[in-house]
């Protein structure tokens, strides 16, 4: 089976190739179906931004599709920044801009309660699907770690032994992540 992931993020398709490897399941990215297109993500929520992305592959370019969006919702930010987690400092900034807001914002504060929440959508034959996965945690009050992306580094997850998401192999990571739960319900749904 083949099937576009609507992202042109190159960390984001290979954990999803690597989720998905000996499954008969070629994941392709935008990239491979020549979709240079900027596709606009303006929805109010998670699920809507990734309906957009996967209803725009599949009805221009006619390919079984799906998407996701992922959010970090901090209780003492009052759910921030939760859909506007990748442009949280402004349009321009990148993760360690959006990780340097997050920190600055928190300050010395107790409460450190935070959740990232994935849903993926899915545009398959005439069908419309969505997904979600959820895993719970806190925010530090410093980086740790070097690998992952987005706010990897500044996230301890619950039943990581301690580990922030940046300092797991992607075997770790994705066993326990808010995306490795939404793509275990979309591998089990694409499989039965």
């Amino acid at each position: 089976m083949k099937i576009v992931f609507a992202t042109n993020n190159k960390n984001k398709l290979r954990e999803l190739q690597e989720m998905l490897a000996g499954r008969n399941i070629e994941v392709l990215g935008l990239a491979d179906i020549g979709c240079n297109d900027e596709i606009e993500e303006n929805a109010d929520t998670i699920e809507g931004n990734a309906l957009i992305k996967a209803r725009y592959v599949k009805e221009r370019y006619g390919y079984d599709c799906f998407a996701d969006d992922t959010g970090l919702e901090i209780d003492a930010l009052n759910g921030a920044p939760g859909v506007y987690s990748a442009r949280f400092a402004g349009e321009d900034c990148n993760s360690e801009h959006n990780i340097d807001k997050v920190l600055h914002l928190m300050g010395g504060t107790s409460n450190r309660r935070a959740r990232f929440v994935t849903v993926i959508a899915l545009c398959k034959g005439d069908g419309v699907y969505t997904f979600e996965g959820e895993v719970k945690g806190r925010i530090l009050t410093g980086r740790r770690g070097s690998d992952g992306f987005g706010y990897d580094s500044i996230f301890e997850p619950e039943g990581g032994d301690g580990l922030t998401f940046a300092e797991m192999t992607h075997e770790q990571k994705n066993a326990i992540s808010h995306r490795g739960r939404a793509v275990r319900k979309l591998v089990d749904f694409l499989l039965s």
